[in-house]
């Protein structure tokens, strides 16, 4: 990916959308390398979802939740350890609690640092963001399962398993109906695949499917995406056909002994055809590489 074709990736306050009472999220307005961040809640404590990349963003993020919660207590999770979506956190320190699944935390500390430099060489763009980086440990770290009380409002934190990482966090708001996926789903693109043997293939793509149709079958109100347009349970069912389709697709050409090439040729064009729309087409190859390393011999 040149730098030509990034943009600056920089959180800006602007739209904020009210989901529901006390719940709000700064979208990602399309940029790429930006997620949607969520603020939450509660009587006595508010919880946000992502920090954006690197400690400017996060001063960003930090100044508006300081406002927005007014005294409250703040928390602070992160839907997996990614930079544009955890590499911030060091900004919270003193003033939230940083609380995360185990897996996520031991890929924060196995993995941060290497993530780190290979992002730094997609362009000047994104290396200004993460100049001072400092990999954050988490102030709190749990297995499977956490409900955090904020006051009035309970927010269920639950560890995927391996999937688009083998960190992966999904926070819901029962109450108001609102599901934070991370890069799980996005919207208006492929499916992010950080396939990159021999370094990173922890990537799961049969997995995946199975973690989404668990989401779909959830049926949420809201849906909010690692990136790309807050929207319905229909974004959830969207990503889990694509997944389904590409897996299939792969399979079948991978049973018939075609070259892993062929392959990637003819299930882009399939995909591109069925979603012109989508963006991230880089990311069909990647996907077709992961499940065929996955399919059963």
């Amino acid at each position: 990916m040149s730098e030509h074709m990034l943009p600056e990736p920089v959180v800006r306050i602007e739209e904020v959308r009210e989901l529901a009472r006390d719940l709000v999220v700064i979208p990602n307005r399309r940029v790429q390398l930006v997620p949607n961040i969520g603020v939450i809640g509660g009587t006595h404590s508010v919880l946000v979802v992502e920090t954006g990349m690197g400690p400017r963003n996060a001063e960003t993020v930090l100044k508006f939740v300081a406002e927005y919660a007014a005294g409250r207590r703040l928390y602070l999770t992160t839907t997996h350890f990614h930079p544009e979506h955890a590499f911030g956190a060091q900004v919270f320190a003193g003033e939230a609690t940083f609380l995360v699944n185990r897996a996520q935390a031991e890929d924060l500390a196995a993995k941060g640092a290497a993530y780190l430099d290979m992002f730094r060489g997609l362009g000047e763009p994104v290396a200004r963001q993460l100049e001072g980086v400092q990999i954050a440990t988490p102030d709190v770290v749990y297995d499977d399962a956490y409900d955090l009380d904020l006051g009035g409002r309970v927010v269920r934190l639950r560890a995927a398993g391996r999937a688009h990482s083998r960190g992966d966090q999904v926070i819901t708001v029962p109450d108001a109906g609102v599901m934070f996926t991370g890069d799980l789903a996005e919207a208006g693109q492929f499916a992010i695949f950080p396939w990159f043997p021999p370094h990173d293939t922890d990537v799961s793509g049969t997995r995946w499917i199975s973690v989404m149709r668990r989401l779909a079958d959830a049926s949420p109100r809201v849906v909010v995406p690692g990136h790309g347009d807050v929207g319905g349970p229909q974004l959830l069912a969207d990503v889990r056909d694509y997944l389904e389709l590409l897996r299939d697709e792969t399979w079948a050409r991978r049973d018939s002994a075609v070259s892993e090439q062929t392959i990637v040729e003819e299930v882009r064009a399939l995909m591109i055809e069925r979603h012109p729309e989508w963006a991230g087409r880089e990311w069909i190859e990647k996907g077709v590489g992961c499940l065929c390393a996955e399919h059963p011999a």
